[in-house]
């Protein structure tokens, strides 16, 4: 049996991380998605995208991007991430979300063997479901990704109090898919994948 550190309040590591790419890792809102258009603001990293990559490959925890823009302006997109983050085959050539392919394939590209503490995070409703029925945990972002749907600029321009409900709308509808966890941005995603790995401590699976 290989050998994991553990406590009881450590949990062995995650296998690997999926990430969306527009409205998770760069492109906050969803811009490129929702107008069709592009420009270099959408390319900008959303915040604690790179924090939180860096600190997954500190800890040799694989990561692979996933998304259905063309190729070409999805990889543009992709620009100013580490190129150690692979990117997934595009869906249309495997299954279109939500079937479960593209996540399946997003893994095999990493060499992962198995689905155990493998994770999901995204802020696209389409991209989780299909994360939901590859048997994955999966994180919903409620901020940053379509069901806001705000550019930075946009996003802080609107009131706290503007910002709470447009949020907390967001928030019930990723937990009405059924995803395990929600949170505003991946400024807080260390935070979520220790809690995920303490309920996988106690025996809770996705």
């Amino acid at each position: 049996m290989p050998h994991a550190e553990t406590s009881p309040q450590t949990a062995p590591n995650l296998t690997a991380v999926l990430f969306g790419l527009s409205g998770c890792l760069v492109d906050f809102g969803a811009r490129t998605r929702l107008t069709g258009d592009h420009s270099a603001e959408y390319a900008e990293v959303t915040p604690g995208a790179l924090d939180s990559v860096h600190s997954l490959q500190r800890q040799q925890i694989p990561c692979a991007w996933l998304d259905e823009l063309p190729p070409a302006l999805s990889h543009s997109l992709a620009g100013a991430l580490p190129e150690w983050i692979k990117p997934s085959q595009h869906p249309a050539t495997i299954s279109p979300w939500p079937a479960p392919n593209a996540c399946w394939q997003a893994l095999m590209t990493l060499n992962v063997s198995r689905l155990d503490g493998c994770v999901l995070v995204s802020g696209e409703p389409r991209l989780l479901q299909s994360g939901l029925n590859a048997g994955l945990w999966t994180i919903g972002l409620a901020s940053c990704g379509s069901l806001c749907g705000l550019s930075p600029t946009q996003w802080q321009a609107l009131s706290q109090q503007e910002r709470d409900i447009r949020r907390g709308k967001a928030t019930v509808q990723l937990f009405g898919l059924g995803v395990h966890s929600v949170i505003d941005h991946l400024g807080e995603l260390d935070t979520c994948l220790a809690d995920i790995n303490l309920r996988r401590l106690k025996g809770e699976k996705p």
